[in-house]
């Protein structure tokens, strides 16, 4: 018996794998919250803390929207305030085939790329302290008793 086409699920675009994947995690963001959540990270406050930087707003929605396609889960791990630990389902840790094509993709064919490790590894062998890198195109926090130039009393 032929399934009828109400038994088919609806697909936003079209049903080609490749679009639906795109529809899920092809976002900017999204695959990175994976690659770090495969790396270990699994709270908020963590996750916030990629190399990229990822604006808050955009971390929220991204968690959203991967809970609610199946590929993360959300456990609370505090109860006041309300915080989540976050775990990668069977379903993302599947992405990490998606993730090791890209990184190869990247390595072969964008000179200068390197992965998050072959970075930490760079650092341990330097001494380096791998401190967070300045966030770019965020203004550098006030200093005490600086004012900006509207505030300023005209010199005489």
């Amino acid at each position: 018996m032929r399934a009828s086409r109400t038994d088919l699920p609806a697909f936003p675009r079209s049903p080609c794998p490749i679009a639906n994947l795109l529809d899920l995690v092809g976002d900017k963001w999204s695959l990175l919250v994976i690659r770090d959540m495969r790396r270990g990270k699994s709270t908020y406050g963590a996750l916030l803390d990629s190399p990229e930087h990822i604006p808050t707003n955009i971390l929220a929605d991204r968690l959203k929207r991967l809970t609610a396609a199946g590929v993360i889960v959300r456990f609370p791990y505090q109860e006041h305030p309300t915080r989540y630990r976050y775990v990668l389902t069977d379903k993302g840790v599947a992405l990490g085939d998606v993730l090791r094509a890209l990184t190869r993709w990247g390595k072969d064919n964008i000179p200068g790329t390197r992965t998050i490790d072959e970075i930490d590894s760079d650092a341990a062998r330097s001494g380096g302290d791998n401190q967070p890198q300045p966030r770019i195109g965020r203004r550098a926090p006030k200093r005490a008793g600086s004012t900006s130039s509207r505030n300023r009393r005209p010199s005489t």
